[in-house]
């Protein structure tokens, strides 16, 4: 089986594509569901974040498996096919396993280097893995590609450059209204990217913090943290005119700031000018209150420019090349294995050959004693160990070249080995629940 990546990210699709094809937890495992419909495709994971939409699948057939993902992310999405293909990139096998890498490295994203993808590939990860869509091929290539992204963040200065779309969008909202230490901000969103901005805004000394969310449990914990405080969602209205910037990230599926909305806030301000620094996809600001007096509106768009020139930082190079080198192991090691069951059953049905031979000799020479018996075998052994010595040897140099499987196949052929026997000696990889 094979991997192939199919998707669409801020690299060459529009704001607007994305918005359509950005899927909640639920809508996710629907799609996986979709996809293992097909013939082709035996296990399957999405990743929707706010910047990508990627199903990663172990496929029968390259090009069915192709035609039915698209169809599948289509219908999921409500997008015409048509609208949504010139969009989409695809990559396969060795290329496939070389992205995923990268995207858990957080060398894909807009803020590059960015720690929040590592929990969004592990959160995917355990839901297909709850809802039985990942198997053996799909967990060993993403446990690994987590252990890879941590080696990244640990081992690397990546963290020292990976500037987050928060401090992006607070550099924006003090070039226009003054230093965050003189500020009011209010969160709209206890998540992942709403937590961070939570914290980020406290420790650049915001005049206070309010956390606005549905749950407010959640709202609670993030607001406790950072020393700040909580208003329900249903007061938001009257939240806003409080706040001088306000960072939305909800993952709701309609607007949250509406413009009649952000118009009485600023009524009641005063005109006193307000930042909206909307992290959501799709987003949660109405694009309409930026052609309001004193409000500016940053969206994903901007910061994705902003942060465009962090990808040339010498320690974006470092986690490159930490991450090309796993690959390369990675990729290594996985032929290694490949081949491994061909080369175990090869030698497995060598030694059934010698043991019936032998008997066979056994009984036609009966007055043979055992010393001389045992010489025989160690005769036999030892010609049938040369002549496999060299197609065992040249099978594991070819895999480390990626050309094994054809030779294994050969082997298989050219010795009548039984699939079935090569799939008995095969050893699975990681299991499934195994932790990152």
């Amino acid at each position: 089986m094979s991997l192939v990546v199919l998707g669409l990210s801020h690299h060459g699709a529009p704001l607007s594509l994305l918005e359509s094809v950005a899927l909640t937890p639920e809508a996710r495992t629907e799609l996986e569901r979709a996809v293992l419909r097909s013939e082709h495709v035996t296990e399957a994971v999405v990743v929707s974040t706010c910047n990508r939409t990627e199903v990663y699948a172990e496929c029968l057939t390259f090009h069915g498996a192709l035609a039915d993902v698209t169809s599948a992310l289509a219908a999921a999405c409500s997008v015409d096919r048509g609208d949504l293909q010139p969009h989409l990139y695809v990559h396969y096998e060795e290329r496939g396993i070389a992205h995923v890498f990268s995207v858990a490295a957080g060398l894909d994203s807009m803020a590059v280097g960015e720690a929040q993808i590592l929990g969004q590939v592990r959160r995917s990860l355990a839901r297909a893995q709850r809802h039985g869509h990942v198997g053996p091929g799909l967990n060993a290539i993403l446990q690994q590609a987590l252990r890879v992204a941590k080696r990244v963040h640990s081992e690397t200065g990546i963290d020292l450059v990976s500037g987050s779309l928060v401090q992006a969008g607070l550099a924006r909202a003090e070039a226009a209204i003054g230093p965050v230490a003189d500020l009011a901000v209010l969160v709209v969103g206890a998540g992942g990217m709403g937590a961070l901005a939570a914290t980020t805004v406290a420790r650049e000394g915001a005049r206070t913090v309010v956390v606005a969310n549905r749950n407010h449990d959640r709202a609670r914990s993030v607001a406790e943290r950072v020393g700040g405080t909580v208003r329900p969602l249903t007061d938001l209205r009257d939240a806003l005119a409080d706040a001088d910037v306000v960072v939305t990230s909800t993952g709701a599926p309609g607007r949250i700031v509406v413009l009649d909305d952000v118009a009485e806030a600023m009524a009641t301000r005063g005109g006193r000018p307000q930042v909206y620094i909307d992290l959501a996809l799709p987003h949660d600001v109405d694009i309409a209150v930026s052609e309001l007096e004193g409000v500016t509106r940053v969206g994903l768009g901007e910061l994705g420019e902003d942060l465009a020139a962090a990808g040339s930082a010498p320690q974006v190079a470092d986690a490159t090349d930490l991450v090309t080198a796993e690959v390369a192991a990675y990729l290594l090691e996985r032929s290694s294995a490949a081949v491994a069951p061909t080369v175990t059953a090869l030698r497995t049905r060598a030694g059934e050959l010698v043991d019936l031979e032998l008997a066979r000799l056994e009984r036609r020479t009966p007055d043979l004693s055992d010393a001389e018996r045992a010489e025989v075998r160690r005769a036999v052994e030892r010609v049938v160990d040369k002549l496999l010595h060299t197609p065992t040897v040249r099978v594991k140099e070819l895999a480390q070249d990626g050309q094994g499987g054809s030779y294994a196949r050969a082997l298989s052929e050219l010795f009548d080995l039984d699939p079935r026997d090569v799939s008995v000696v095969s050893v699975p990889p990681t299991l499934p629940g195994e932790d990152a």
